[in-house]
């Protein structure tokens, strides 16, 4: 079954509570292989809002891309995620990092994530996991990125149940 990567995170209300369910949910559509630490990170694009709780997960599915995305956003909903503005606070939020090592660039969907080599809070727990991946359309290891990126991440100290 394809292998892939999910980055995760809440900002609002009880953000544990939002992630959970949805990584419950996520259970039903194939099985989750690891969890990253969670992180308390900034932030991105959108500032002025409060602090997130963040990680990255490696996912077997047999869902392709396209439908793997449909199912994220529908958990989303049924997770308790509201519609606001872009990059805008939010109960839960599902992003497809990596799938395999698929090329995708769609107006709705872009694997390898199109900031995926920019956010700490993608990187940092990524590479937790699989610390030798390489970016499918550079060919450069991610750890050279996470060098040239500044680590702002606090971990945080909760057990998921996964």
């Amino acid at each position: 079954m394809p292998l892939c990567y999910i980055a995760f995170g809440s900002n609002v209300e009880d953000r544990v509570n939002h992630i959970i369910k949805a990584l419950e949910l996520l259970k039903g559509y194939g099985s989750i292989k690891k969890v990253s630490t969670l992180y308390l990170s900034q932030p991105w694009g959108k500032t002025d809002q409060p602090v997130f709780i963040n990680g990255v997960l490696e996912f077997e599915t047999e869902l392709n891309p396209i439908r793997l995305l449909e199912v994220l956003k529908n958990i989303e909903r049924q997770a308790g995620r509201k519609p606001r503005e872009r990059w805008g606070p939010r109960e839960i939020d599902l992003d497809i990092l990596l799938y395999e090592n698929h090329i995708l660039m769609l107006s709705f969907l872009r694997i390898p994530h199109l900031y995926l080599t920019e956010r700490d809070f993608f990187l940092f727990p990524l590479l937790e996991l699989k610390h030798d991946l390489i970016h499918p359309v550079s060919k450069v290891k991610l750890q050279e990125y996470a060098s040239r990126l500044e680590n702002n991440l606090t971990p945080f100290a909760c057990l998921l149940p996964f």
